[in-house]
């Protein structure tokens, strides 16, 4: 692991006072359990890690009259087991439930989760594949049952591996960014980019941008939305393919 800088940061405006100085070299720390593996397999190699898990103005759900405010520090666990959610936008306590291993949901946050990098196997690995800057995409002609796309393939076959990416979509939720130059509001579904948008990335933050907030609108009571996870085994995997419904 190369080493580097760490800042505990107390505040959304003192972390885009860092990225404003530090631009690309920085990240943001939330749980840290995608962030330290990219790390170790020098996968990222950033000088200054910007930790944020001691903010707690973006740790709470609160329940409203258009919806729901989730922080983005709010741990996956919290909101498996919130009884608002459960109730009302039943999809996501679910797919935060079907996260990982319990220690993970203790530890991961819901921002963390969204921004999650691929877990294809030939880019976490020693391979020099299209999405490192390489010219091959290995998944084609390698092991690609796992963790692969098998629609709308070209390039690079990767898919993202966020479980709360699909209810939130689902559920029509806004995702809060705060920026240096701006803070903005993106529609769940418009977060996320694919490989035929951009070989390099997988969702539209740009270096000085972070998560803050994820805002769900209300709905109908009685209104039960769910999700549904396959995978390899019956525990921690990710999934193979999930799905989320939310009766119109």
């Amino acid at each position: 692991m190369q080493s580097f800088k760490w800042i505990n940061a107390t505040s959304v405006d003192e972390v885009k006072e860092i990225f404003a100085q530090q631009g690309d070299k920085a990240r943001i720390f939330a749980g840290g359990s995608d962030l330290m593996t990219m790390l170790k397999e020098r996968l990222d190699m950033p000088e200054l890690i910007v930790n944020i898990g001691n903010i707690k103005a973006l740790k709470y759900i609160r329940e409203e009259e258009d919806g729901v405010r989730i922080g983005a520090m709010t741990v996956l666990a919290d909101i498996a087991e919130h009884p608002v959610l459960g109730r009302n936008f039943t999809a996501l306590a679910q797919a935060a439930k079907a996260v990982g291993s319990p220690q993970i949901r203790n530890m991961g946050s819901i921002g963390g989760n969204l921004c999650q990098r691929p877990r294809c196997w030939y880019f976490r690995g020693p391979f020099m594949c299209i999405r490192k800057g390489g010219d091959t995409c290995y998944a084609v002609n390698g092991e690609n049952q796992y963790y692969h796309a098998i629609l709308e393939g070209e390039d690079c076959f990767m898919v993202h591996p966020s479980d709360t990416a699909v209810a939130l979509i689902a559920l029509d939720a806004d995702i809060i960014i705060a920026g240096v130059k701006k803070d903005r509001v993106v529609k769940a579904e418009n977060f996320f980019i694919g490989p035929g948008e951009d070989i390099e990335k997988e969702n539209i933050l740009e270096p000085d941008e972070f998560i803050t907030e994820i805002r769900i609108p209300a709905i109908e009571i009685n209104t039960r939305s769910t999700f549904l996870k396959t995978r390899i085994r019956g525990a921690w995997n990710f999934a193979l393919a999930s799905v989320a419904e939310v009766p119109s």
